[in-house]
C-alpha cells in the first residue's frame, strides 16, 4: 500500500474519531486561492468554525458542504481574519458564501462592488473602521463588538424603505444581487434588451447565422490566401 494511500486513511480516521459527523478538517492543500491566501486553517471558536460544524467540511481558510475531502463544492464559509490583509480586492470565488469574517485585518477601505453577487451572505465580520456593505440598510442587525463590526441577515435592496424605488423594466422582476445590490431578472417567455422580447430565444436560429458566417469568413480567407501564394 503506498504512502499517499496511508495518508488518506490517517485523515479520515482522524475526521471520524474527532468530528464525526459534523465536519472534517482538510490537512493538504486545497486549489481555491482564497482557502490559502494566509497560512492554517479556520481559527477554532470563531464564527466561521463555528457555523462549519453544521456544514461539514474545512479546507485551509474555507468551508464547504460534505465530509469527504474529494467533494467539490462552492465555498459557503470563509475565515481570513488576522491574514495582515491590507486590501481586498476579488472574493468571488465565494459567491455562495453565507459567512465571511475579515476581522483583525488593517483594512481601511472596500470597494463598493466587492460583495456584489453574494447574495447569500447573511454573517459579514469586518474590521471596526469598516462599513457594512450597502449600510446599515442593507442589514437587519449591525453591531459593534470590540474592534470588530458584525453585519448580520442580508436585507432585499429590492424592497428597502428610505431608499429610491428601483424600477424595472417591464416584464421583469427585481431581485436581490448582494447587500445594496439588485438585477432585473426577465420573467418567463421573456428576454433580450430589457426583457421587450417575447417568446423562445432563437438559439437554432442564431447558431446557424453564426456558423454560417464563420463557414462564409473562413472560405474567403482561404481562397484569398490560395491567390496569394499561386502569385507569388
Amino acid at each position: 500500500m503506498s504512502v499517499s494511500v496511508f495518508k488518506s486513511l490517517d485523515l479520515y480516521i482522524f475526521c471520524i474519531l474527532l468530528f464525526f459527523p459534523t465536519v472534517c478538517i482538510g490537512l493538504q492543500n486545497t486549489d481555491s486561492p482564497l482557502c490559502r491566501m494566509c497560512e492554517g486553517v479556520v481559527q477554532n471558536g470563531s464564527a466561521v468554525w463555528k457555523f462549519c460544524f453544521t456544514v461539514g467540511r474545512i479546507q485551509g481558510r474555507c468551508c464547504f458542504k460534505g465530509n469527504l475531502v474529494e467533494d467539490e463544492d462552492s465555498i459557503l464559509g470563509l475565515d481570513l481574519s488576522n491574514c495582515s490583509l491590507s486590501h481586498v480586492e476579488d472574493l468571488h470565488e465565494a459567491l455562495a458564501a453565507k459567512i465571511i469574517d475579515l476581522s483583525n485585518n488593517p483594512i481601511f477601505n472596500l470597494s463598493n462592488s466587492t460583495f456584489q453577487g453574494f447574495k447569500h451572505l447573511t454573517h459579514l465580520v469586518l474590521p471596526i473602521k469598516l462599513e457594512c456593505p450597502g449600510g446599515n440598510i442593507s442589514w437587519d442587525t449591525v453591531e459593534v463588538k470590540h474592534d470588530t463590526r458584525l453585519c448580520e441577515g442580508q436585507r432585499s435592496a429590492c424592497n428597502q424603505t428610505g431608499q429610491m424605488p428601483w424600477n424595472c423594466p417591464e416584464n421583469s422582476l427585481c431581485m436581490p444581487y448582494g447587500p445594496g445590490f439588485f438585477e432585473c431578472s426577465c420573467v418567463h417567455n421573456f428576454h433580450g434588451y430589457k426583457c421587450l422580447r417575447q417568446g423562445r430565444f432563437p438559439m437554432l436560429e442564431v447558431m446557424a447565422i453564426l456558423g454560417g458566417s464563420t463557414v462564409i469568413i473562413s472560405t474567403l480567407l482561404w481562397v484569398t490566401q490560395r491567390q496569394k501564394v499561386k502569385s507569388t
